[in-house]
C-alpha cells in the first residue's frame, strides 16, 4: 500500500509540474503582450491589433491555471492549504491582477471614449506585468525553501518574499513572457507592430540568455535544486530542454521562422519550469532553513483511492481540453487583418 501511495503521489507531482510548465507556456505569450502594449502600440489601430492577438487564446489559457490549482487542491492538499494562505497576499494580488486582465479585454470597447480605453489599458498592462512578475517571485520563493515551522505553516510575509532571489525568479520570468510575446506578435501581427515585436525579441534573446545563466548560478548557491541532479547525473539531460530551446529560438529568428522560434521558447519556458520541478523531489514545498519541516509528496499527497480516481478523471478529460485547444489556435493561427479586430 505505501508502495502504491508513493508511485501515485509520484505520478500526480509529475502532472503537477507539467500542468504548470503548460499554464506558463501558453498562457506566458498573451502575458508578454499585454506588458508590451504600451511599448510597441503607438496608436488606437494598433493597440486593438495587440489585444485581438491573443483575444481569442487568453481565457482558454488560463483553464490550466484553475487545472494546477486544483490538483494542487486535490492531490496535495496540505500544501494547497500552504501555499494559498501562506503566499494569500501574493496570490490575491495575482488573482485581482488576472480579473483587471480578462475584464479589460471585455469593457475596453463598450464606451467610445480615449479616456475610457486608457483605463483598461492601463489594467491590460498592470493585469499582464504583475501576474509575470509575482508569479516568478512566489516559485523562487518556493525554489529556494519558505520558513516553514513544525505545523508547516509559513513564517514569511509578502516583503520577505520580495528577497534578492524571489525578485531575480520574478525578473527571468518577465523577461520569458515578454519574449514569448513578442515572438507571438512576429506570427499573429502585421504592419508596425510586427516588426516591433520582432525587434524585441532579436534584442531580448541575449539579455535572456544572460539572465538564464545568473538564475542558474544563483540557484546552485541560493537553493538545493541540484541536489537531485548531483545524486543522479543522467537527470542533467533535462537541461538540453530549455539550453536547446533557447539556442534554437535564435536559429530559428535569424532564419525568420516564426512558428518555429516560438516553439522553441515553448520549449525553453517548460524546459525551465520542469527542471526546477524536479528539482523540488520529493518536496512540494521546502522548508528553509528546517528542512525536517518541508512539505513532500507524501505527508502532503491525499488517500490512494482519491489520486486513483483523480487519474481516471485526468485520462478522460485533459485530452478533451487539449484537442479544443489544438483547434482553438489552428482557427485563428492567421495574422490578425482589419476583419478580425473586435476589442
Amino acid at each position: 500500500m505505501e508502495s502504491t501511495h508513493m508511485i501515485l503521489a509520484t505520478v500526480w507531482f509529475l502532472l503537477w509540474g507539467v500542468l504548470w510548465a503548460v499554464y506558463f507556456i501558453l498562457d506566458g505569450f498573451d502575458l508578454g503582450v499585454g506588458t508590451l502594449m504600451p511599448f510597441l502600440a503607438k496608436n488606437e489601430q494598433e493597440k486593438r491589433m495587440m489585444y485581438n492577438t491573443t483575444g481569442p487564446f487568453w481565457d482558454g489559457n488560463e483553464v490550466w491555471l484553475i487545472s494546477a490549482g486544483g490538483v494542487t487542491f486535490a492531490a496535495f492538499p496540505l500544501a494547497y492549504a500552504q501555499m494559498f494562505s501562506g503566499l494569500y497576499t501574493a496570490l490575491m494580488l495575482l488573482l485581482f491582477a488576472l480579473i483587471l486582465r480578462g475584464v479589460s479585454f471585455e469593457l475596453r470597447s463598450k464606451v467610445d471614449s480615449p479616456g475610457w480605453k486608457k483605463i483598461w489599458d492601463t489594467c491590460q498592462f498592470l493585469g499582464s506585468f504583475l501576474p509575470a512578475l509575482l508569479l516568478g517571485v512566489a516559485f523562487a520563493n518556493i525554489f529556494q525553501g519558505l520558513p516553514l515551522d513544525e505545523t508547516g505553516l509559513n513564517q514569511a510575509n509578502l516583503f520577505q518574499l520580495l528577497n534578492p532571489y524571489g525578485l531575480a525568479g520574478g525578473v527571468l520570468f518577465v523577461a520569458m513572457f515578454v519574449s514569448h510575446g513578442a515572438l507571438w506578435l512576429a506570427i499573429r501581427a502585421t504592419g508596425d507592430v510586427r516588426e516591433r515585436g520582432i525587434n524585441v525579441a532579436t534584442k531580448l534573446w541575449p539579455v535572456l540568455v544572460v539572465l538564464t545563466v545568473l538564475f542558474l548560478a544563483y540557484s546552485a548557491v541560493a537553493t538545493q535544486l541540484f541536489g537531485n541532479y548531483l545524486k543522479t547525473p543522467l537527470l542533467f539531460v533535462i537541461l538540453f530542454i530549455p539550453v536547446g530551446g533557447l539556442v534554437l529560438m535564435r536559429v530559428y529568428m535569424g532564419a525568420a521562422k516564426w512558428w518555429l522560434a516560438w516553439g522553441a521558447s515553448c520549449a525553453y519556458i517548460g524546459g525551465t519550469a520542469l527542471f526546477g520541478v524536479i528539482g523540488l523531489f520529493p518536496a512540494i514545498i521546502p522548508s528553509n532553513p528546517n528542512p525536517a519541516n518541508s512539505l513532500t509528496i507524501m505527508n502532503s499527497a491525499s488517500s490512494p483511492l482519491t489520486l486513483k480516481i483523480m487519474l481516471g478523471v485526468a485520462v478522460v478529460f485533459v485530452p478533451i481540453v487539449i484537442l479544443y485547444q489544438i483547434w482553438a489556435y489552428k482557427t485563428f493561427a492567421h495574422p490578425v487583418e482589419e476583419e478580425d479586430m473586435l476589442y
